[in-house]
């Protein structure tokens, strides 16, 4: 990991941006608060982090707040990372569908999710391997929002990651829902009931089939963008019960 750039936020936010090989990256640490700081991963959505950085470091200001620190990097193919011809041509696809008002066939969406999945869940473990190296940054950890599937795999496949928060808002392969029977760790589950984009039945249904014992389903009325407040601060009450 190397360090390119540190600026403060309101003087109570260290930010720091980073790459890991060619991959780029945002560190946030609390300014005051005593190390090491446990941590959150911030999933980011597949705009990129130039596109998203204003939610990415209004969420990272909140979190440091109640003393976390957070950490976000690039998705496969997004920003100024290579694009994927693969997921290109499905993006094509589903574009195409909905501006046809045609259901978005399964064919779409694993050819658009699938891969980015195999892709970033590696360099996301890559990516906690550096951040718990340094001296500033402790356990436990969590995950935040991005991409529903990414989340699900990793809170498989990672045994560092002790609870997550998961945003359903994006399209979830039916090979997915086989993986979140195998979740076990704590979750809380944000839906926003009017999102346009999101198939509302298959993230009730994915809740349905997540296999922790403690999981919270947060539905709030309107859009992909439109999350209430008070969902925020239910969320990072969540972390602060179960990361601290």
């Amino acid at each position: 990991m190397q360090f390119t750039s540190e600026q403060r936020l309101d003087d109570a936010v260290l930010e720091r941006e980073f790459t890991l090989g060619d991959i780029p990256g945002i560190l946030w640490t609390p300014a005051s608060a005593p190390a090491p700081a446990p941590l959150i991963l911030l999933g980011p959505p597949p705009l990129g982090l130039r596109k998203t950085y204003p939610r990415l470091a209004a969420r990272a200001r909140h979190a440091a707040a109640d003393g976390f620190a957070t950490a976000t990097i690039e998705l496969p193919g997004s920003g100024d990372r290579p694009r994927l011809p693969a997921a290109e041509r499905a993006r094509a696809d589903l574009r195409r569908a909905l501006e046809a008002g045609e259901p978005v066939s399964d064919e779409i969406i694993d050819a658009l999710v699938l891969p980015l999945v195999d892709k970033a869940v590696p360099e996301w473990r890559a990516a906690l391997d550096a951040l718990l190296a340094l001296p500033e940054i402790g356990g436990p950890v969590g995950y935040s929002g991005g991409v529903i599937s990414i989340g699900v795999r990793l809170a498989v496949v990672e045994p560092r990651i002790s609870a997550a928060v998961l945003f359903a808002g994006s399209f979830v392969p039916r090979a997915m829902f086989e993986e979140a029977r195998q979740v076990t760790i704590p979750l809380h589950v944000l839906l926003q009931w009017d999102d346009a984009g999101n198939d509302r039945q298959a993230a009730l249904d994915l809740f349905d089939a997540f296999g922790s014992k403690e999981k919270t389903l947060h539905a709030n009325m309107g859009g992909h963008t439109g999350v209430p407040q008070f969902a925020g601060d239910a969320a990072a009450r969540f972390f602060t019960r179960h990361l601290k």
